[in-house]
């Protein structure tokens, strides 16, 4: 079996190494790219698995990278900030990113991250042998080739985002925490991360409407009518 294959995307050298280094010693093939419009470049040519991607960068920043490479390549994308303001991370998350971590952090905790989302792209892979097609009101999931379309639109989500809506669509009316989708979407075994939930629920309200998700005030969320 190929190594997957991980691009960085960091302008800090010191970082960029030592992310590389551990990445590397995991297992994965990693290179890595010091701004924004090489870094986009980078995953053009090689098309990687995920993406490490700093949000401050010289050229353009990781917001417009992101943009860039989901429009081309949807793939999983974990964002580095050093900051933690409430806006740059919805902003971040609103563009694609799946996941977002705030320097200085643990290279066992970014590590961490990345087998989860890994994980969690090759469960998508599987579900693939699953139902190919279901349906959510007006808008249609087909399994097989991750596209989904609401009406007669072709709709483009993130992998994060068809991931969500395909596990809220196969378990109609069932109300899940944050917690829960952060365990079973994201793989993150300790629940935190609530806000990250919140906006892809909200990214998704505003690709397919307002009314596909409903909030169960005080618990989660739900696709459809709540069962029983």
């Amino acid at each position: 079996m190929q190594p997957r294959t991980i691009v960085v995307v960091e302008d800090e050298e010191t970082i960029a190494s030592a992310v590389v280094a551990r990445l590397r010693r995991e297992g994965f093939r990693v290179e890595a790219a010091g701004d924004g419009p090489a870094g986009v470049a980078l995953v053009d040519r090689i098309h990687p698995d995920l993406v490490v991607l700093d949000l401050m960068l010289p050229g353009f920043d990781g917001l417009e990278v992101c943009r860039r490479i989901q429009e081309e390549h949807p793939i999983p994308v974990l964002m580095l900030t050093a900051r933690d303001s409430e806006t740059d991370v919805l902003v971040g998350l609103g563009v694609g990113a799946d996941d977002y971590m705030t320097k200085p952090f643990s290279p066992r905790e970014l590590v961490a991250r990345v087998h989860a989302l890994m994980r969690r792209v090759e469960r998508s892979r599987g579900a693939a042998a699953e139902t190919a097609i279901v349906n959510a009101g007006e808008v249609e999931i087909d399994v097989r080739r991750r596209r989904i379309r609401r009406g007669q639109e072709e709709i483009h989500l993130t992998p994060t985002e068809f991931d969500l809506v395909y596990h809220l669509a196969a378990h109609k009316g069932t109300v899940f925490t944050r917690e829960q989708l952060l365990q079973e979407i994201w793989g993150y075994p300790d629940g935190l991360g609530g806000r990250t939930v919140d906006s892809h629920v909200r990214a998704l309200r505003r690709k397919l409407g307002a009314g596909l998700i409903r909030t169960v005030h005080g618990v989660g969320y739900a696709l459809g009518e709540q069962e029983g």
